[in-house]
């Protein structure tokens, strides 16, 4: 599955979330360091879910850029 994970940039690092997956979210220095953690950050919520019996969400955000 492929999850759209939006990026925001702090004084000092970055966090991530997917809008998706409620409550699953990194931080990391660099957006290399922060992609690797929130890939491991999605696979264990959804281990979570799993272990849980909770039903798993289908991606369904999107993201697109507008001029202005």
């Amino acid at each position: 599955m492929k999850y759209v994970v939006i990026i925001e940039r702090g004084e000092n690092n970055l966090s991530a979330y997917v809008p998706d997956l409620p409550g699953c979210v990194a931080t990391g220095d660099n957006e290399e360091d922060l992609l690797h953690l929130m890939k491991e950050a999605i696979e264990l919520h959804l281990r979570g879910m799993r272990e849980d019996g909770d039903a798993i969400p289908q991606p369904s955000a999107s993201a697109a850029y507008v001029n202005v």
